[in-house]
């Protein structure tokens, strides 16, 4: 039920991190530099699919608005219309895109960015998920809503998958069943304990990097805030071996959930929303925002969006072979099942208790 805290299993995680029967991917392909948005579908609609106060234009909108586009350091910008003035009952232009390609089972994304975005009503997600979902499973990277610290991960399944025995650095585990049907699709979520992982911190650390291993013995990512980077991770890096990168932070071992059952080749997704289900929600809202959320946010100036941006420096794919590399079409990586976020702002609720570890016996955010 909404407002109510789930359950928070706290754990100490002794267990050595096993890394995954084939730990070494080769390049596959990478979005980067002047043609990073050459293979992304952008989603050309209003926000349909979180009840968001928001358009995700079509990528002519977003090009002449400066919505997205490569800056001249060569990095990728993903924006909230920061400059519009909103008028009462209107939506505010922002941008979600997809990529065409898919990625199989024995892949790894690594996602480099300086800047993520925040505000009151900001609501942002890198993510994936199967064309056909829930049937192919949802992996949540990184998501964070309004002025909260701390960012959280995790996977949203059909029934029968769970997080079990996760070998992870992370003792704050929000919920271990990851089927969409279960507290409304509340999914398996883990919080990232480092504050830096979102937000103005995240900002000023220098951003950082995100690491998502799909693999048939589980799934894990890793967050690395810029200063602890390994060396191995470089955006020339022509391989990447996971299991020198340490515990993830979040882990969901096939012990719990055959992955092959329950994952299918993901769709990447970057995403901007403003409000809706979960950061529009006063109870939730009014933990780190003043006011009202589309009221004093949305409409009227842009100014609010100043900090309301991606920058990206690179995403990389690498895989065990070429093979995990599912071409589709642009309208079906465009075309995300509707239902796949609705309700999944129900897990940010536990997010919101876990900002500051204090807020673990007040309210959600301290």
């Amino acid at each position: 039920m909404f407002g109510s805290r789930s359950n928070l299993v706290a754990s100490v995680l002794a267990l050595p991190y096993m890394a995954s029967a084939t730990a070494t991917y080769s390049l596959v392909n990478s979005y980067q530099g002047s043609s990073f948005f050459n293979d992304w579908a952008f989603y050309g609609s209003f926000d349909n699919l979180t009840n968001g106060d928001a358009i995700f234009v079509n990528s002519s909108v977003a090009t002449s608005s400066q919505l997205a586009y490569v800056n001249s350091a060569g990095n990728a910008i993903i924006k909230v219309d920061n400059t519009s003035t909103v008028l009462f009952n209107d939506k505010r232009n922002t941008v979600r895109i997809a990529s065409n390609d898919r990625y199989s089972v024995g892949s790894v994304w690594v996602t480099d960015m300086l800047h993520v975005p925040y505000g009151c009503s900001v609501w942002p997600a890198w993510w994936s998920q199967a064309p056909a979902w829930p049937a192919g499973g949802e992996i949540d990277t990184f998501e964070g809503v309004n002025l909260v610290t701390n960012q959280q991960m995790g996977l949203h399944t059909d029934p029968g998958c769970t997080q079990v025995s996760p070998v992870q650095t992370s003792t704050l585990i929000n919920s271990t069943d990851c089927s969409y049907l279960t507290n409304s699709n509340q999914g398996c979520i883990v919080t990232n304990p480092a504050p830096t992982s979102y937000g103005a911190d995240f900002a000023s650390a220098g951003g950082g990097v995100w690491i998502t291993e799909f693999a048939e013995t589980g799934i894990s990512i890793w967050f690395f805030p810029r200063a602890s980077i390994p060396s191995s991770v470089a955006s020339t890096a022509t391989s990447i071996d996971t299991s020198t990168l340490g515990e993830p932070v979040g882990n969901w071992p096939s012990t719990g959930c055959t992955i092959d059952t329950f994952f299918a080749a993901q769709t990447l997704i970057f995403d901007i929303t403003l409000c809706g289900d979960f950061a529009g929600n006063a109870a939730i809202f009014n933990e780190t925002c003043t006011g009202v959320c589309y009221n004093d946010y949305v409409v009227g100036s842009g100014a609010n969006y100043a900090t309301a941006y991606f920058e990206i420096q690179y995403v990389r794919i690498y895989g065990t072979s070429s093979a995990v590399v599912v071409k589709s079409s642009s309208s079906t990586a465009s075309g995300e099942a509707p239902t796949a976020k609705l309700t999944s702002w129900l897990s940010m609720g536990v997010v919101a208790g876990l900002v500051t570890l204090g807020a673990l016996s007040g309210s959600f955010f301290t």
